[in-house]
């Protein structure tokens, strides 16, 4: 499987795994899968890093090089921009429209749970179970 990590999910992974469901967890433990994240997370956690919700640990340039090494990185392409723009999503969120959408441009799994990501039908997701 090809597995696109939500931004939470990630976050996760190296911070809390008890969070994280058996199953997701042994998907990601699963060498035959490849595992996919966006620059859009990285934004995503920097900025949550930023106004304080998180906190990343040490020199933050050093943090995005070791906590996204393990996973290849997803394009931010004009395509995926414009099936952003296109999906039927009810929120406004633009990160979440574009995992969402890098998850269906590049027939991605995209592993989150958020419940109003799970089940849009356009994206194939795995719940965090």
């Amino acid at each position: 499987m090809k597995l696109l990590l939500d931004t939470h999910i990630w976050l996760w992974s190296l911070q809390d795994s008890r969070r994280l469901g058996k199953r997701v967890q042994h998907e990601l433990h699963n060498s035959e899968n490849e595992l996919w994240l966006s620059p859009i997370s990285t934004w995503e956690a920097l900025t949550l890093h930023a106004k304080g919700r998180i906190r990343l640990h040490g020199d933050l340039a050093n943090w995005v090089v070791d906590s996204t090494a393990p996973f290849r990185e997803a394009p931010l392409t004009h395509e995926i921009a414009l099936a952003a723009r296109e999906l039927r999503l009810q929120q406004q969120d633009p990160a979440d429209r574009f995992l969402a959408a890098t998850a269906k441009v590049l027939d991605l799994t995209l592993v989150t749970a958020d419940l109003r990501l799970l089940g849009l039908g356009e994206v194939a997701t795995l719940a965090n179970r």
